[in-house]
């Protein structure tokens, strides 16, 4: 199976303790090495999510669905020119949907794979709030087939106070002030080193296929 390399995870490591363009140009090829290094896993890991969900096309090129490294530092406070991760977004547009996706994390002792919308436009949110309002018992029964409870949904994102229509005292309310629809899995680093994390996430993939897919009838 795919691995990534540990080399790819030092490096990362690097950049973190020496998040300056110095340290990166002196470690360009370090760089080059270790993003073909996910490309080449991302690629495998799309061929794998095809097998089940066949809304994600399986010739999609990994270096399509991979962010770049650079930060975006216009209007941050934090001025750190590179992301100290790598990360991909995989969908049917790549890493441009919106709509729900999945989102793989590299980072040295902070891997993660999402399944999920990560804060929807609008429309989209009120429509997955309506969804979850209707049909409510087929959401949980989703969750509860996946071995899931709501308390592992995103959470970072919710209203303090209920949405406009909806009742404060609704039984679910939790559930339709989230602003994110989302769930994710943490992986240890040695499962990407010793090749079990394609597996591992294929795993998840199929058991949480269907509450994307609640997602995505949701928007339609």
């Amino acid at each position: 199976m795919k691995t990534i390399d540990q080399e790819t995870f030092l490096f990362l490591k690097g950049i973190k303790q020496n998040n300056n363009r110095d340290w990166f140009a002196e470690n360009k090829d370090r760089y080059d090495s270790a993003r073909l290094d996910m490309i080449n896993f991302i690629t495998s890991l799309i061929q794998e999510i095809a097998v089940i969900d066949l809304n994600i096309p399986p010739f999609l090129e990994g270096k399509k669905c991979l962010f770049r490294i650079y930060r975006d530092v216009r209007f941050s406070k934090n001025k750190a020119p590179y992301k100290t991760w790598f990360a991909a977004g995989i969908s049917k547009n790549p890493r441009k949907l919106q709509g729900p996706e999945y989102y793989l994390h590299i980072e040295p002792g902070n891997n993660f794979f999402g399944i999920g919308y990560w804060r929807p436009e609008k429309n989209h949110l009120h429509a997955i709030r309506q969804e979850i309002d209707y049909n409510t018992d087929e959401f949980l029964t989703v969750l509860e087939d996946a071995q899931l409870t709501k308390k592992d949904l995103e959470r970072e994102d919710s209203l303090k106070r209920a949405p406009k229509g909806y009742d404060p005292d609704h039984p679910h309310i939790d559930l339709i002030k989230l602003k994110s629809y989302l769930v994710s899995f943490k992986i240890d680093d040695n499962l990407f080193h010793d090749g079990s994390a394609l597996a591992y996430i294929k795993q998840k993939v199929a058991e949480v296929y269907p509450f994307k897919v609640f997602l995505e009838r949701a928007i339609s």
